[in-house]
């Protein structure tokens, strides 16, 4: 009895340890992906299942950066985030976050999540006045986009 429950716990830790691991990866290798005068550059598979959603295409373009660093005040307390993918257009006075999530279930974890973007929305409020700002969700086991803010 004992050793099944002890096979069970390191099954988890595992588990975890692996969707950790993956998650980490799949990151790295989406913050490399650039798309600029019609070409993409970066790994192949992801291109291919950002090729396949239009949608995505802009955020890979000359007017967004990955992995920025966000920092500020939210009701006196001081909070340092790293934005996954941010979107600018000055012309159009848009900013748009793109939060990767790596999980099968997406509703696990659904509201830590959107209390994540509700924080960097406040935040981006401060550094873009009178900019409309939003946030998504690229859900990356299969690439598809989700407006949360």
């Amino acid at each position: 009895m004992k050793q099944n429950k002890l096979n069970t716990i390191i099954r988890d830790i595992e588990s975890k340890e692996f969707a950790t691991k993956h998650g980490k990866d799949v990151h790295a290798r989406i913050s490399k992906i650039c798309f600029c005068n019609g070409d993409f550059a970066g790994d192949e598979n992801i291109v291919f299942k950002i090729k396949d959603n239009p949608d995505l295409c802009e955020f890979m373009g000359p007017l967004s950066c990955a992995e920025v660093p966000l920092a500020g005040y939210i009701n006196g307390v001081f909070l340092s985030r790293r934005i996954d993918r941010l979107y600018v257009n000055e012309k159009t006075k848009t900013v748009i976050v793109l939060d990767y999530k790596t999980d099968i279930d997406k509703k696990v974890y659904y509201e830590k999540y959107c209390v994540q973007l509700i924080e960097y929305y406040k935040l981006l409020k401060e550094f873009y006045p009178g900019f409309n700002i939003s946030c998504k969700i690229l859900w990356l086991n299969d690439f598809t986009l989700e407006n949360v803010i």
